[in-house]
């Protein structure tokens, strides 16, 4: 098994004739996903590398059977573009989209609030790989392997780092499952392992977290209440500055609150193992699985 996205997930691309909606796209279907169909208003009936393109997410849903959106359209019209996506019936929504104002962010939040058969990734996210089965994002599926480590993250870039440090020692992963690094995320830490513990396929969960907000100290004590799978986790940004934003909106520490020390306390208070470094990190899992 695997979380999220598999071989039923079909996929429509909204934003799909711009250049990165394009790329990114055509490397989901070139690695096995079904990607269905693209949105772009005002292009229905081209194709984009022999994917159909329809104006609305609706004629997406009734004419493809789409039951996966990837949001690619620019930050001012993102937030209509998910929540259209969610008035169609879209189930799962990813949010690859970067820049999303604030505000929207939190408009996007409450209406799904109120429909809780809605999931949403991101924004600001990489996306979701489950190896051997889909691609949904931007996420180099040559990094991984289907395998049974379960992988969430609020960096993308991390994500790879720890996906390849894995591989180099034989592990494989179920999902890889990068939430976002932006103040308002669609899905939480918690949210995601609370999958991967239902997930049969999955034996071990590794989290990626970064100094800002508390999403890993709540996790720490979801960990300890809830999940009997083994955690490891890192956490980027032991070093950073105080009140400087670091590479996501949301990474930024404000006096004592939201440091790398501070997170790696909390989880360690709980028995969650933290490396220092994502090599340190893809070794604890080894040792963790007995490898």
């Amino acid at each position: 098994m695997s979380v999220l996205v598999d071989r039923e997930t079909r996929l429509v691309v909204t934003g799909i004739t711009g250049r990165e909606g394009t790329f990114h796209a055509t490397n989901n279907k070139n690695y096995g996903t079904q990607v269905v169909a693209g949105v772009t208003p005002g292009k229905g009936g081209q194709d984009v590398n022999g994917i159909p393109v329809f104006n609305t997410v609706a004629e997406s849903v009734d004419k493809a059977g789409a039951n996966t959106a990837m949001i690619f359209v620019p930050p001012r019209f993102a937030a209509d573009s998910i929540l259209e996506a969610a008035d169609a019936g879209i189930r799962l929504i990813v949010a690859i989209t970067e820049g999303i104002p604030a505000h929207d962010e939190l408009r996007v939040y409450t209406q799904l609030k109120r429909n809780p058969d809605v999931r949403l990734v991101g924004p600001n996210c990489p996306g979701i790989l489950s190896p051997g089965k889909a691609s949904v994002g931007i996420i180099p599926a040559s990094f991984f392997k289907q395998g049974n480590v379960g992988v969430v993250s609020r960096s993308g870039t991390l994500t790879y780092q720890i996906g390849n440090e894995l591989a180099q020692r034989g592990f494989g992963n179920s999902s890889i499952v990068g939430i976002g690094g932006d103040p308002v995320p669609g899905s939480s830490f918690i949210d995601v392992i609370e999958l991967f513990q239902n997930d049969p396929e999955t034996e071990l969960i590794v989290m990626s977290g970064e100094i800002g907000g508390s999403a890993e100290e709540e996790a720490a004590e979801y960990i300890a209440a809830n999940v009997t799978k083994p955690v490891v986790a890192y956490i980027a940004g032991f070093t950073a500055p105080e009140g400087k934003t670091m590479g996501h909106a949301g990474a930024i520490v404000s006096g004592t609150a939201g440091t790398a020390r501070a997170k790696a306390e909390a989880l360690e208070a709980k028995g969650v193992r933290v490396g220092r470094t994502p090599t340190e990190t893809a070794e604890l899992a080894m040792e963790i699985l007995g490898k």
